[in-house]
Protein backbone atom coordinates (compact mmCIF):
# COMPACT_ATOMS: atom_id res chain seq x y z
CA UNK A 1 0.00 0.00 0.00
CA UNK A 2 2.83 2.22 0.76
CA UNK A 3 4.06 2.05 -2.87
CA UNK A 4 1.38 3.37 -3.90
CA UNK A 5 0.94 6.42 -1.24
CA UNK A 6 3.78 7.23 -2.56
CA UNK A 7 3.47 7.76 -6.02
CA UNK A 8 -0.17 8.64 -5.91
CA UNK A 9 1.39 11.66 -3.80
CA UNK A 10 3.67 12.59 -6.56
CA UNK A 11 1.48 12.64 -8.76
CA UNK A 12 -1.13 15.12 -8.07
CA UNK A 13 1.54 17.20 -7.26
CA UNK A 14 2.62 16.86 -10.33
CA UNK A 15 -0.76 17.60 -11.56
CA UNK A 16 -1.77 20.85 -9.29
CA UNK A 17 1.59 22.51 -10.37
CA UNK A 18 1.10 21.76 -14.35
CA UNK A 19 -2.46 23.32 -13.41
CA UNK A 20 -1.12 26.37 -11.74
CA UNK A 21 2.00 26.73 -13.97
CA UNK A 22 -0.51 26.94 -17.21
CA UNK A 23 -2.88 29.45 -15.59
CA UNK A 24 0.40 31.79 -14.81
CA UNK A 25 1.28 31.58 -17.71
CA UNK A 26 -2.18 32.64 -19.49
CA UNK A 27 -2.16 35.50 -16.69
CA UNK A 28 -2.26 38.76 -18.24
CA UNK A 29 1.64 40.28 -18.16
CA UNK A 30 0.40 43.84 -17.12
CA UNK A 31 -1.94 43.00 -14.45
CA UNK A 32 -0.71 44.97 -11.21
CA UNK A 33 -1.87 43.58 -7.95
CA UNK A 34 -4.44 45.13 -5.78
CA UNK A 35 -5.41 45.62 -2.22
CA UNK A 36 -8.47 43.76 -1.57
CA UNK A 37 -10.02 43.48 2.02
CA UNK A 38 -11.64 40.34 3.08
CA UNK A 39 -15.39 40.18 2.36
CA UNK A 40 -13.75 41.22 -1.33
CA UNK A 41 -11.62 38.22 -1.77
CA UNK A 42 -13.32 35.61 -4.09
CA UNK A 43 -14.52 32.58 -3.23
CA UNK A 44 -13.95 29.63 -5.46
CA UNK A 45 -17.09 28.73 -6.91
CA UNK A 46 -18.68 25.47 -6.87
CA UNK A 47 -18.03 24.11 -10.35
CA UNK A 48 -14.98 25.57 -10.09
CA UNK A 49 -14.04 23.12 -6.82
CA UNK A 50 -16.00 20.40 -8.75
CA UNK A 51 -13.18 20.76 -11.78
CA UNK A 52 -10.47 20.85 -9.36
CA UNK A 53 -11.74 17.44 -7.49
CA UNK A 54 -12.79 16.02 -10.41
CA UNK A 55 -8.67 16.57 -11.58
CA UNK A 56 -7.11 15.22 -8.67
CA UNK A 57 -9.74 12.12 -8.20
CA UNK A 58 -8.92 11.02 -12.11
CA UNK A 59 -5.23 11.68 -11.95
CA UNK A 60 -4.68 9.69 -9.00
CA UNK A 61 -6.77 7.17 -10.69
CA UNK A 62 -4.94 6.75 -12.93
CA UNK A 63 -1.72 7.05 -11.47
CA UNK A 64 -2.59 4.16 -9.14
CA UNK A 65 -4.42 1.94 -12.15
CA UNK A 66 -1.47 2.40 -14.65
CA UNK A 67 1.61 3.25 -12.53
CA UNK A 68 2.83 6.16 -14.70
CA UNK A 69 3.48 9.82 -13.61
CA UNK A 70 3.39 11.09 -17.16
CA UNK A 71 0.18 9.75 -17.68
CA UNK A 72 -1.47 10.64 -14.61
CA UNK A 73 -0.43 14.24 -15.26
CA UNK A 74 -1.67 13.89 -18.92
CA UNK A 75 -4.99 12.48 -17.09
CA UNK A 76 -5.13 15.36 -14.79
CA UNK A 77 -4.38 18.20 -17.37
CA UNK A 78 -7.06 16.77 -19.69
CA UNK A 79 -10.19 16.87 -17.18
CA UNK A 80 -9.47 20.36 -16.53
CA UNK A 81 -8.95 21.80 -19.97
CA UNK A 82 -10.77 19.39 -22.18
CA UNK A 83 -14.53 20.83 -21.11
CA UNK A 84 -13.49 24.14 -21.67
CA UNK A 85 -11.90 23.30 -25.61
CA UNK A 86 -14.36 20.69 -26.85
CA UNK A 87 -17.81 22.79 -25.13
CA UNK A 88 -16.32 26.42 -25.75
CA UNK A 89 -18.92 27.26 -27.74
CA UNK A 90 -21.50 28.90 -25.38
CA UNK A 91 -19.12 31.92 -24.91
CA UNK A 92 -18.72 33.09 -28.51
CA UNK A 93 -22.84 32.29 -28.52
CA UNK A 94 -23.61 34.79 -25.76
CA UNK A 95 -20.90 37.01 -26.96
CA UNK A 96 -23.20 37.59 -30.18
CA UNK A 97 -26.34 37.74 -28.66
CA UNK A 98 -25.28 40.93 -26.95
CA UNK A 99 -23.51 42.08 -29.87
CA UNK A 100 -27.59 41.65 -31.75
CA UNK A 101 -28.93 43.31 -28.42
CA UNK A 102 -26.62 46.12 -28.07
CA UNK A 103 -27.73 46.86 -32.00
CA UNK A 104 -31.84 45.82 -30.93
CA UNK A 105 -31.60 48.42 -28.70
CA UNK A 106 -30.17 51.43 -30.49
CA UNK A 107 -32.58 50.92 -32.86
CA UNK A 108 -35.30 51.15 -30.02
CA UNK A 109 -33.79 54.63 -28.92
CA UNK A 110 -33.72 55.77 -32.33
CA UNK A 111 -37.63 55.02 -32.86
CA UNK A 112 -38.47 56.50 -29.58
CA UNK A 113 -36.93 59.52 -30.60
CA UNK A 114 -38.52 59.66 -33.65
CA UNK A 115 -41.60 60.49 -31.20
CA UNK A 116 -40.00 63.76 -29.90
CA UNK A 117 -38.93 62.77 -27.08
CA UNK A 118 -36.22 63.39 -25.00
CA UNK A 119 -32.93 61.04 -24.20
CA UNK A 120 -33.24 60.64 -21.31
CA UNK A 121 -37.04 60.28 -21.46
CA UNK A 122 -36.22 57.46 -23.95
CA UNK A 123 -33.64 55.59 -22.23
CA UNK A 124 -35.93 55.07 -19.66
CA UNK A 125 -39.33 53.97 -22.06
CA UNK A 126 -37.08 51.38 -23.40
CA UNK A 127 -35.30 50.26 -19.89
CA UNK A 128 -38.57 47.72 -19.60
CA UNK A 129 -38.63 46.50 -23.57
CA UNK A 130 -34.87 46.30 -23.55
CA UNK A 131 -33.71 43.21 -25.36
CA UNK A 132 -33.11 40.33 -22.85
CA UNK A 133 -29.01 40.40 -23.01
CA UNK A 134 -28.78 43.40 -21.63
CA UNK A 135 -32.26 44.22 -20.13
CA UNK A 136 -30.80 44.79 -16.47
CA UNK A 137 -27.73 46.80 -17.13
CA UNK A 138 -30.22 49.23 -19.51
CA UNK A 139 -32.50 48.94 -16.12
CA UNK A 140 -29.97 49.84 -13.81
CA UNK A 141 -28.72 53.57 -16.42
CA UNK A 142 -33.15 54.05 -16.02
CA UNK A 143 -32.70 53.95 -12.59
CA UNK A 144 -29.56 55.69 -11.78
CA UNK A 145 -30.90 58.41 -14.01
CA UNK A 146 -33.28 59.29 -11.24
CA UNK A 147 -30.14 60.76 -9.37
CA UNK A 148 -26.94 60.96 -11.79
CA UNK A 149 -26.20 62.98 -14.72
CA UNK A 150 -27.45 61.47 -17.99
CA UNK A 151 -23.43 61.41 -19.04
CA UNK A 152 -21.99 59.64 -16.15
CA UNK A 153 -25.16 57.22 -15.82
CA UNK A 154 -23.92 56.43 -19.38
CA UNK A 155 -20.32 56.12 -18.49
CA UNK A 156 -21.46 53.53 -15.73
CA UNK A 157 -23.64 51.46 -18.48
CA UNK A 158 -20.34 51.32 -21.00
CA UNK A 159 -18.23 49.44 -17.59
CA UNK A 160 -20.94 47.34 -16.95
CA UNK A 161 -21.39 46.23 -20.61
CA UNK A 162 -17.72 46.03 -20.91
CA UNK A 163 -18.57 45.52 -25.08
CA UNK A 164 -16.92 47.16 -27.79
CA UNK A 165 -19.82 47.86 -29.77
CA UNK A 166 -21.62 49.25 -26.85
CA UNK A 167 -19.17 51.67 -26.39
CA UNK A 168 -19.84 52.95 -29.71
CA UNK A 169 -23.56 52.76 -28.45
CA UNK A 170 -22.57 54.69 -25.71
CA UNK A 171 -20.51 57.21 -27.01
CA UNK A 172 -23.33 58.47 -29.46
CA UNK A 173 -25.47 58.88 -26.76
CA UNK A 174 -23.16 60.68 -24.50
CA UNK A 175 -22.18 62.75 -27.13
CA UNK A 176 -25.94 63.50 -27.77
CA UNK A 177 -26.24 64.33 -23.93
CA UNK A 178 -23.13 66.41 -23.37
CA UNK A 179 -22.83 68.47 -26.88
CA UNK A 180 -25.93 68.00 -28.19
CA UNK A 181 -24.86 65.66 -31.49
CA UNK A 182 -27.13 66.30 -34.38
CA UNK A 183 -28.99 63.38 -36.62
CA UNK A 184 -28.40 61.12 -33.13
CA UNK A 185 -31.31 58.94 -35.03
CA UNK A 186 -29.19 58.44 -38.34
CA UNK A 187 -26.20 57.44 -36.38
CA UNK A 188 -27.63 55.24 -33.93
CA UNK A 189 -29.29 53.66 -37.02
CA UNK A 190 -25.61 53.46 -38.35
CA UNK A 191 -24.17 52.00 -35.57
CA UNK A 192 -27.23 48.97 -35.29
CA UNK A 193 -26.66 47.73 -38.82
CA UNK A 194 -22.66 47.63 -38.33
CA UNK A 195 -23.68 45.95 -35.64
CA UNK A 196 -25.57 43.27 -36.79
CA UNK A 197 -23.51 42.68 -39.94
CA UNK A 198 -20.72 41.84 -37.41
CA UNK A 199 -23.08 39.50 -35.08
CA UNK A 200 -23.79 38.09 -38.56
CA UNK A 201 -19.81 37.56 -39.78
CA UNK A 202 -19.57 35.86 -36.07
CA UNK A 203 -21.84 33.73 -36.80
CA UNK A 204 -20.88 32.06 -39.74
CA UNK A 205 -17.14 31.82 -38.34
CA UNK A 206 -18.58 30.19 -35.38
CA UNK A 207 -20.38 27.32 -38.09
CA UNK A 208 -17.06 26.82 -39.26
CA UNK A 209 -15.93 26.57 -36.32
CA UNK A 210 -18.23 23.75 -34.91
CA UNK A 211 -17.74 21.77 -37.71
CA UNK A 212 -13.66 21.88 -36.17
CA UNK A 213 -14.71 21.07 -32.82
CA UNK A 214 -17.20 18.22 -33.40
CA UNK A 215 -13.84 16.58 -35.71
CA UNK A 216 -11.80 16.77 -32.56
CA UNK A 217 -14.22 16.07 -30.34
CA UNK A 218 -14.32 12.35 -32.01
CA UNK A 219 -11.29 11.92 -32.21
CA UNK A 220 -10.55 12.46 -28.30
CA UNK A 221 -13.56 10.28 -27.49
CA UNK A 222 -12.14 7.61 -30.13
CA UNK A 223 -8.70 8.07 -28.65
CA UNK A 224 -9.81 8.32 -24.76
CA UNK A 225 -12.25 5.02 -25.45
CA UNK A 226 -9.29 2.77 -27.05
CA UNK A 227 -6.45 3.82 -24.42
CA UNK A 228 -8.68 3.17 -21.72
CA UNK A 229 -9.96 -0.09 -23.36
CA UNK A 230 -6.17 -1.14 -23.44
CA UNK A 231 -5.30 -0.60 -20.14
CA UNK A 232 -9.03 -2.44 -18.72
CA UNK A 233 -8.12 -5.36 -21.07
CA UNK A 234 -4.64 -5.42 -22.49
CA UNK A 235 -2.50 -4.37 -20.42
CA UNK A 236 0.17 -5.88 -21.39
CA UNK A 237 -0.18 -4.19 -24.43
CA UNK A 238 1.13 -0.91 -23.23
CA UNK A 239 3.74 -2.30 -21.42
CA UNK A 240 6.43 -0.75 -23.06
CA UNK A 241 5.27 2.47 -21.90
CA UNK A 242 6.45 1.29 -18.24
CA UNK A 243 9.91 2.11 -18.50
CA UNK A 244 11.58 5.33 -18.14
CA UNK A 245 12.18 5.31 -21.89
CA UNK A 246 8.38 4.76 -22.29
CA UNK A 247 7.67 7.56 -20.45
CA UNK A 248 9.06 9.93 -22.42
CA UNK A 249 7.43 8.42 -25.59
CA UNK A 250 4.20 9.25 -23.66
CA UNK A 251 5.04 12.52 -22.74
CA UNK A 252 5.91 13.19 -26.62
CA UNK A 253 2.59 12.15 -27.12
CA UNK A 254 0.94 13.51 -24.80
CA UNK A 255 2.51 17.23 -25.72
CA UNK A 256 1.71 16.88 -29.41
CA UNK A 257 -2.09 16.53 -28.46
CA UNK A 258 -2.00 19.45 -25.89
CA UNK A 259 -0.21 21.49 -28.41
CA UNK A 260 -3.00 20.90 -31.02
CA UNK A 261 -5.64 21.86 -28.40
CA UNK A 262 -4.01 25.10 -27.31
CA UNK A 263 -3.76 25.66 -30.86
CA UNK A 264 -7.39 24.91 -31.21
CA UNK A 265 -8.51 27.12 -28.14
CA UNK A 266 -6.92 30.12 -29.59
CA UNK A 267 -8.65 29.81 -32.67
CA UNK A 268 -11.50 29.97 -31.09
CA UNK A 269 -10.88 33.35 -29.72
CA UNK A 270 -12.18 36.28 -31.88
CA UNK A 271 -10.43 39.41 -31.49
CA UNK A 272 -11.57 42.06 -30.27
CA UNK A 273 -11.59 45.98 -31.10
CA UNK A 274 -10.42 48.64 -28.55
CA UNK A 275 -12.66 49.64 -26.13
CA UNK A 276 -13.66 53.38 -26.31
CA UNK A 277 -14.57 53.84 -22.97
CA UNK A 278 -12.39 52.17 -20.34
CA UNK A 279 -11.79 53.34 -16.37
CA UNK A 280 -8.77 52.91 -14.25
CA UNK A 281 -9.66 51.50 -11.67
CA UNK A 282 -7.46 52.36 -8.21
CA UNK A 283 -5.58 49.39 -6.50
Amino acid sequence: MTDLVIPAVLGSGCALGAVIGWAAFRMPHNAQPMRVTVSQVPVPTRPRLVAVGATIGVALASLVITGWIVGAVIAGLATWFLPQVLLGGGAAKDRIARTEAIAGWAEMIRDTLSGAAGLEEAIVATASVAPLPIRAEVQVLATRLRHERLGDALRDLADSLADPTADLVVSALTLAAERHARDLGGLLGSLAASARAQAAMQQRVEAGRARTRSAVRMVTVFTTVFVVGMVVLNRGYLAPFDGAFGQLVLATVGGGFAAAFVLLSRMSQVGTPTRVFIREVPS
